[in-house]
């Protein structure tokens, strides 16, 4: 948090460098929550780079009053939440590339079954209802705290809990133990 505040700061004062380094350090993750969000890849990106964009815009009036991956995971569920209203639809298909899968796989067979086990998971998070998706992956992903969402979602911390228990509760029961830790 120091080093973000340390870059913003620097960032404020003009510096390219700090900009880049911010961008490295979250736009991964902020993809793959876009990604995990919508389950359309050209959206994802377009969501983050406006999320970015806009920070650029706003970052002379910007105070960073929590974690700055805090407040980038907000954005993009804002705007991804935006998205789904415009287009109303839900979607229907999982992103091919949402994630970027890190592997302790010794061998090509145990890298074909953890990628398997990603699209099993992958599918069952799209069958989840939106609300319970959006706290999990917020969770997950976002590694946002259960307060956070619930400010984020303007409900009750308790609605968010129950979301996040539901959501895990119907993934335990649609994947039944084929994917494992």
């Amino acid at each position: 948090m120091l080093e973000d505040r340390l870059l913003l700061w620097r960032f404020k004062c003009g510096s390219r460098d700090a900009f880049r380094a911010i961008y490295e350090k979250y736009a991964a993750d902020m993809l793959t929550l876009a990604a995990n969000l919508l389950y359309d890849s050209s959206a994802a990106e377009d969501i983050v780079q406006e999320v970015f964009i806009s920070f650029v815009k706003s970052v002379n009036q910007f105070r960073l009053r929590g974690s700055l991956k805090g407040y980038l995971s907000t954005c993009v569920a804002n705007r991804a939440r935006d998205y789904i209203r415009r287009k109303k639809r839900r979607p229907s298909v999982a992103v091919n590339e949402a994630a970027q899968m890190t592997s302790d796989a010794k061998s090509p067979i145990q890298l074909v079954i953890c990628t398997e086990e990603l699209q099993k998971l992958k599918q069952a998070i799209t069958q989840l209802p939106y609300e319970q998706r959006e706290v999990v992956v917020l969770r997950v992903h976002g590694e946002m705290r259960f307060r956070q969402i619930a400010k984020l979602q303007d409900v009750y911390i308790k609605t968010v809990l129950s979301r996040y228990r539901y959501g895990l509760d119907k993934l335990r029961s649609m994947l039944n133990g084929e994917v494992q830790k």
